[in-house]
């Protein structure tokens, strides 16, 4: 039975085997015919693609060849574009800076090889165009999606800047392949090099190589110029305006360190070349010429390459009709007082102080007006938009009290911290106006005291503030995020572009606007190609927030270190100070106001772009506010005045105080800590104090100190040399009654180990006589007295004899002593003299006695109703009544 199946199983095989033989031989068949059928069509594929691309290439030579013909002597497209304000009015026209072309033999040859290895090192290899490189920048093209690589060579750059459209599509490819062709049958490679150089630009209005040494270098012989600079030209083309070494000197070199990276590894240099080349630093200035609008006009066509995707290029000769968000009369107003130098500090040599300026409409966004320097040209390096500097205080708003109050954890009516601390174990930041137990929020941001701003970011966390300037539009850096950012301390700094926007936000209850330049755009058939109509707006923080912000920002100006920035119109703002970082010098490198109206608002910055010791501003932040007032004031004008909303109205003025004044007000100065150490006595009652000060070059008394406790404080801002008068007041929060002011306390802010010769003359010095009260018949020298009249004396004579308005009697004998007694109703006073030998009478007024006698005169004492006022070394008393304050304070650390 085996055996049989066995051999069944073969048989079933073997019908298996022939069924399959039977099934695979037509398949075979089929799928033999089905591949030579592929082959075919790719075959014909091939022949019809082949045909397409020879008779497209022709379609390219003959087109090429054409366009040549046509367009020989042609450099622009459409012409120059135009520049219109808001209004629709023309504001300019961007006019071209073109030189005479330069002759190939002209260039120098490292010129030349410095653009090669840059833009094109296949130039001397191909045809016009570099197919290696065309396919490495399809690859890109087509995993971008969209044209994000040229692939240009030196000759298509060519015919696409002199004769094509702007816009960048495959077919404009393709006509720019042909031209440049074209080019390259027609013309030799010298030719076409020295076209190239004569042609493209080189930022801003500046076209071809002459021109730009000129501008760059203020060299018109090209053969001049050193490796370094012929460096620094061939960077520009790849982004005149990202590289160009006036506006961007740091990133410029950065390119240019690549230039001569890529002539050194083609052998056009040596290393030791490249090497030395990279290391200058660009120190040139150009001449200045007188421009209008052109930060800007400069701006705009910034904004035209970030947003729009034209380049400097395009907006210069492409004929399109840029319409912006600019008021000529804002901006007229901001260069008019910019072209002042009274509204600058002067400078001890030929360096001037700097500033920049930018107006927004919280509204919209759009930028009304902008200046990037006192003398800003065309394509310049603009302070508004590319420097950094540390915004001082001008920052606390931004990230210490709005976070604040957003977190909910703080009204504007939180007491805060105000005594002197230290944060963690080496962070110790000092208060300018002394200190106090606790401080609230308004005045602290009135007073721009430190500890507070300090304080309140370190309770809600610094990655809060952090966080919340970034959404405001201020770049940070990791670097930024301590508590020091509280003051203002950045490693990287803004400027008053970053500083308007930001404050904006506040201005428009909450709601943050991207600020820009252009509203739309049209090509040169007046189809609108572009339009920006304002961002929607995101919220970044509450009403609420921007509410309470906005009062206590007011009082800045009502009361604060803001007074100069006062307007016609309802102002809000913060001032700002960085000091000089030198031991010992008390100057400021940076100084600033960033404000707003119910319509508009601005930031000013003033300062030397490259502070040193001799280089540093004596003024504070009143100089910027002043600024910012003058220009406001003008440019409000073209805008229908509003109120702020939702802002608590203006507390009318307290009435007369019925308080005790403070009296016994005493103090010193320590020349080791800089340090004015003042105490009185207390007056009874739930009572705060008021510390006012005036230096004696101001006319006015500025309140330095708020709701403060005790009986003592140190005032750390005096400053060395100078010369202070102090008074203290009483305050009752609860009624807001102010006592009248204590005595008077003049305070010389010098070392008393400096030699005398190192001092100046001041009128406390007591090397100096006294004043003198001149009487009837004779001279005799006042003291203060108490408040019954008694006083001292000084004066020279013996006997007795009578005076008016009061009679007073004296004894001396040689240089003796005598005493007198004089008296003027109500009041009694006393006198002693010192004697010696003469024939003079003397007389004495306000309580006081003379008498006549054998002696030189004599007087008694000064009648006041203030009291005793003490006198230590280095102080004077002034009896002058106190008046309202012009601030002239400091406001950072």
């Amino acid at each position: 039975m085996a055996g049989k199946d066995n051999q069944m199983s073969r048989l079933n095989k073997n019908k298996d085997n022939s069924k399959t033989s039977k099934t695979t031989k037509p398949n075979a068949k089929k799928k033999k015919g089905k591949g030579k059928r592929i082959a075919w069509a790719l075959f014909f594929t091939a022949v019809i693609a082949i045909f397409c691309a020879l008779a497209g290439y022709l379609f390219i030579l003959i087109s090429g060849e054409k366009l040549l013909e046509q367009n020989q002597d042609k450099l622009t497209a459409y012409g120059t574009s135009k520049v219109y304000d808001r209004n629709g009015t023309l504001m300019g026209e961007l006019s071209l800076q073109k030189s005479d072309p330069v002759k190939y033999e002209d260039i120098p040859e490292k010129l030349i090889q410095a653009f090669i290895a840059t833009e094109d090192k296949r130039f001397m290899e191909h045809n016009g165009v570099d197919m290696w490189s065309i396919g490495r920048a399809a690859v890109k093209d087509i995993m971008a999606r969209s044209m994000v690589e040229g692939g240009s060579t030196i000759t298509q750059q060519l015919a696409k800047n002199i004769f094509l459209t702007r816009d960048k599509t495959f077919f404009r490819k393709a006509t720019e392949m042909s031209i440049a062709l074209a080019l390259e049958r027609q013309h030799s490679k010298q030719e076409i090099i020295e076209m190239y150089l004569n042609r493209i630009n080189f930022g801003g209005p500046y076209y071809g190589i002459k021109a730009a040494s000129e501008r760059y270098f203020g060299k018109s012989d090209l053969n001049k110029l050193d490796l370094w600079e012929m460096a620094t030209l061939a960077a520009m083309p790849k982004g005149p305006s990202r590289y160009n070494p006036l506006k961007n000197p740091d990133l410029s070199k950065e390119r240019r360190a690549v230039v001569l990276t890529l002539m050194e590894q083609q052998g056009y240099i040596t290393a030791e070349e490249a090497a030395e080349a990279k290391k200058v630093d660009y120190a040139y200035t150009p001449p200045e010429r007188q421009q209008k609008y052109t930060a800007f006009i400069d701006y705009v066509m910034e904004e035209a390459e970030e947003k729009w995707g034209l380049t400097e290029d395009d907006v210069n000769i492409g004929g399109y009709q840029i319409y912006t968000t600019m008021d000529v009369n804002a901006q007229m107003a901001m260069e008019e007082e910019f072209n002042n130098p009274a509204n600058f500090e002067e400078s001890p040599d030929d360096v001037q102080v700097e500033g920049s300026m930018v107006i927004i409409n919280q509204e919209t966004g759009g930028i009304v007006a902008m200046v990037g320097g006192r003398e800003y040209t065309r394509g310049g390096f603009s302070r508004a938009t590319d420097s950094r500097r540390q915004p001082g205080s001008a920052l606390k708003p931004i990230v210490s009290y709005a976070p604040a109050l957003e977190s909910g954890k703080f009204t504007k009516d939180s007491r805060l911290s105000n005594k002197k601390q230290c944060f963690g174990s080496n962070y110790c930041p000092n208060n300018l106006h002394g200190y106090s137990e606790t401080i609230g929020m308004p005045e602290a941001i009135q007073r721009s005291e430190n500890i507070p701003a300090v304080w309140l970011l370190n309770e809600i966390g610094v990655k809060t503030g952090f966080d919340f300037a970034q959404s405001l539009g201020i770049k940070m850096s990791e670097g930024d995020a301590n508590l020091s950012l509280a003051l203002g301390g950045m490693d990287t700094g803004t400027n008053t572009f970053e500083m308007a926007q930001a404050f904006s936000a506040f201005a428009n209850g909450g709601e943050f606007k991207e600020a820009f330049a252009i509203k739309q755009i049209k090509d040169n058939k007046g189809k609108v190609v572009h339009e920006n109509k304002g961002s929607k707006g995101k919220r970044v923080m509450s009403e609420t927030t921007a509410s309470q912000m906005t009062d206590m920002m007011r009082r800045v100006v009502e009361d604060g270190t803001g007074k100069n920035a006062r307007i016609s119109r309802p102002v809000a703002g913060k001032t700002g100070t960085t000091q000089s970082g030198y031991k010992g010098v008390s100057s400021n490198r940076d100084v600033w106001f960033v404000g707003y109206t119910p319509e508009l608002t601005a930031a000013v910055w003033m300062g030397y772009d490259n502070p040193d010791r001799q280089h540093l501003l004596k003024r504070s932040s009143s100089i910027s506010a002043s600024l910012w007032g003058k220009v406001m004031e003008k440019a409000v004008q073209g805008y229908e005045a509003k109120n702020f909303p939702n802002v608590e109205p203006v507390q009318p003025p307290v009435e007369e105080p019925a308080l005790s004044a403070v009296s016994g007000l005493t103090g010193s100065y320590n020349g080791e800590t800089q340090t004015v150490s003042l105490s009185w006595n207390p007056v009874q009652g739930n009572v705060q104090y008021r510390i006012y000060r005036k230096e004696t070059s101001e006319s006015e008394y500025t309140r330095i100190l708020d709701s403060l406790g005790g009986t003592s404080i140190e005032d750390m801002s005096a400053m060395e040399g100078l010369t202070y008068d102090y008074y203290v007041t009483a305050f009752d929060p609860s009624t807001g009654d102010e006592s009248e002011p204590s005595n008077i306390l003049q305070i010389v802010a010098v070392s008393e180990e400096l030699p005398p010769e190192d001092l100046e003359p001041d009128p406390g010095d007591t090397q100096e006589p006294p004043p003198v009260d001149e009487g009837e018949n004779g001279e005799g020298n006042e003291m203060p007295g108490n408040e019954n009249g008694n006083g001292n004396g000084n004066g020279n004579g013996n006997g007795n004899g009578s005076g008016e308005p009061g009679n007073g009697n004296g004894e001396g004998h040689g240089n003796g002593n005598g005493n007198g007694n004089g008296s003027t109703p109500p009041d009694n006073g006393n006198g002693a003299g010192n004697g010696q030998d003469g024939q003079n009478p003397g007389d004495g007024t306000d309580g006081s006695g003379d008498g006549t006698s054998t002696g030189d005169g004599g007087t008694g004492g000064t009648d006041t109703d203030s009291g005793n006022i003490p006198t230590v070394p280095g102080t004077i008393v002034d009896p002058s009544d106190p008046a309202n304050a012009t601030d002239q304070s400091q406001d950072t650390p």
